[in-house]
């Protein structure tokens, strides 16, 4: 069995634990667990917000109502950097997070029109920056 095989195989087995419902968050790859991935990228996502905030460069902004008038799932907002086309760097942060992100980005209605950026997008207008 390949490496590749393997690690498809495990996915696998992890889609069929999610799909039973369980968490997976506590999954460990040695040294980190994906909770812990998670609460990182969230607490270094919104530090970059709230400096970038206090700059005139991009306008920081947070809404629990996606551009297409949709609500944000249950839990969570979009936390965002940037509204035009091809500058957004956005994430879902967790609702218990509102409060803070209120402090320092404006409120929005809706989201700005989504420019269609996937991850890779976000790494790269991250670097950007």
């Amino acid at each position: 069995m390949t490496q590749e095989d393997a690690l498809n195989e495990l996915q696998d087995d992890i889609n069929r634990l999610r799909g039973k419902g369980l968490q997976v968050g506590t999954l460990n790859d040695g040294y980190h667990s994906f909770n812990e991935l998670y609460a990182h990228r969230i607490a270094n996502f919104i530090a970059l917000a709230k400096k970038m905030a206090k700059s005139t460069f991009k306008p920081v902004w947070i809404s629990d109502v996606q551009s297409d008038g949709t609500a944000v799932a249950e839990g969570w907002f979009l936390l965002g950097i940037g509204k035009r086309a091809g500058q957004q760097i956005t994430y879902h942060i967790p609702s218990a997070e509102w409060d803070t992100c209120k402090a320092f980005a404006d409120v929005l209605k809706k989201a700005p029109e989504y420019d269609g950026h996937t991850s890779a997008d976000v790494l790269t207008r991250i670097a950007e920056l």
